[in-house]
C-alpha cells in the first residue's frame, strides 16, 4: 500500500473536522510564530455540539473476525498494551475531571470541561464494546474488564495517573481555589496525558490498523476519541495561554508540572515486554518515531502558550 502522498488520499488530522479544533499540534504555522489564533471557550463548546457521535452505531463483527481469525495470538498480545493504556486511562481521566471542572474560575470554562466529562465516559463506553463484541477478553462486566485488563501497564503508567494526576485534583477537591495547583492539572492532564501520549498512540494506532486493513470499526470510533481530544487540548492550550499571560507562578508552575512529568510519560512510551534500550520496533514504528511525533506535538503547544 503506497503512502498518503503516493495514493492522494488525506491525513485524517488535514481534515476539516480535525483542524476546526484549532489545536496548535495541527497548525504548522505554530513551528513558526506563537500568534495562533485559538478558539474560546463557547466556541470549543458549540464544536462539542456540532462533533457528537454515538458508540452504539459502530458494527464490530468485521473487527471480530479480524481480531481472531486475522490477527496472531503473539501480535494480540503485543496490542493489549496500547489498548489497556487508552481503556484504563479514560476511566481514570473521567474520575479525575471533576475537581478540575470544579476549580474552573469562570462558567464558560466549567460548562465546556462538563463537556469533556461526557466525552471521556463515552470513550470508556467505546473500549467497552470494542473489547466485548470482539472479545478481547474472559471478563464480560465493565468493572472486570478495567481490572483485567490492567494487567498489562507498566509502572509508570501508575505512576503518572494514580500519583502525579490523581496528588493534584485531591488537592483542588479540598482546596478548588488554588489555582496553581489547577494549572499543574491542567498542564499533566491536557498537554502530557492527552496531548502527548494519547494522541501520539492514536495517530501510530490507527496508521497501523488502516495499512493493514484491520479493525475497521474501531478504527472509525478511535478517530472519533482522537478528534475529541484534539478539542480537549485545545482547551487546555487557551486556558495555559492566559494563564501563562496573567502571572510568572503560573508559567512557573507549568514548566515544574512538565520537568517531573515527561521523564514518566516517556516511560509510558514503552510496552512492559519492550527489550531493554531505545532500538527496539512495534507495528513497524520506532520508539525514537514515537518520541519524535510527541515532542514536536508538544512543542508547537508550548511556543502557543508562551513557553519557548
Amino acid at each position: 500500500m503506497g503512502t498518503r502522498e503516493e495514493t492522494g488520499t488525506q491525513s485524517r488530522t488535514e481534515r476539516a473536522d480535525f483542524q476546526a479544533t484549532t489545536d496548535p499540534a495541527l497548525m504548522e504555522a505554530a513551528d513558526r510564530t506563537s500568534e495562533v489564533k485559538l478558539l474560546t471557550y463557547e466556541e470549543l463548546y458549540l464544536l462539542w455540539e456540532r462533533q457528537q457521535w454515538q458508540t452504539q452505531e459502530l458494527d464490530f463483527s468485521r473487527d471480530r473476525e479480524d481480531w481472531n481469525e486475522r490477527i496472531s495470538e503473539e501480535e494480540r498480545f503485543q496490542r493489549m498494551y496500547g489498548l489497556s493504556s487508552f481503556f484504563i486511562g479514560e476511566q481514570k481521566v473521567a474520575e479525575e475531571l471533576g475537581p478540575i471542572m470544579r476549580a474552573a474560575p469562570t462558567e464558560e470554562q466549567r460548562i465546556f470541561l462538563c463537556t469533556q466529562i461526557a466525552d471521556e465516559a463515552r470513550h470508556v463506553r467505546f473500549f467497552e464494546r470494542f473489547y466485548r463484541e470482539v472479545g478481547v477478553l474472559e471478563s464480560d462486566r465493565l468493572a472486570e474488564m478495567l481490572a483485567e485488563t490492567s494487567q498489562h501497564l507498566n509502572e509508570n503508567f501508575g505512576r503518572l495517573f494514580d500519583e502525579m494526576l490523581k496528588k493534584r485534583t485531591d488537592r483542588l477537591s479540598v482546596e478548588p481555589e488554588d489555582t496553581e495547583a489547577l494549572v499543574e492539572a491542567v498542564t499533566l492532564y491536557h498537554m502530557v496525558i492527552e496531548g502527548m501520549l494519547a494522541l501520539t498512540g492514536q495517530h501510530f494506532i490507527m496508521d497501523y490498523n488502516e495499512r493493514e486493513g484491520l479493525l475497521p470499526a474501531f478504527v472509525g470510533g478511535f478517530q472519533n476519541v482522537a478528534r475529541d481530544e484534539h478539542r480537549h487540548v485545545a482547551f487546555g492550550s487557551v486556558f495555559l495561554r492566559e494563564k501563562a499571560g496573567e502571572d510568572d507562578r503560573y508559567k512557573q508552575a507549568i514548566q515544574r508540572t512538565l520537568e517531573e512529568s515527561l521523564p514518566v510519560a516517556d516511560g509510558v512510551l514503552s510496552p512492559p515486554w519492550a527489550p531493554e534500550g531505545d532500538d527496539w520496533e512495534l507495528f513497524g514504528y520506532s520508539l525514537a518515531d514515537t518520541r519524535k511525533f510527541a515532542g514536536t506535538c508538544l512543542m508547537r503547544r508550548l511556543k502557543v502558550i508562551g513557553l519557548q
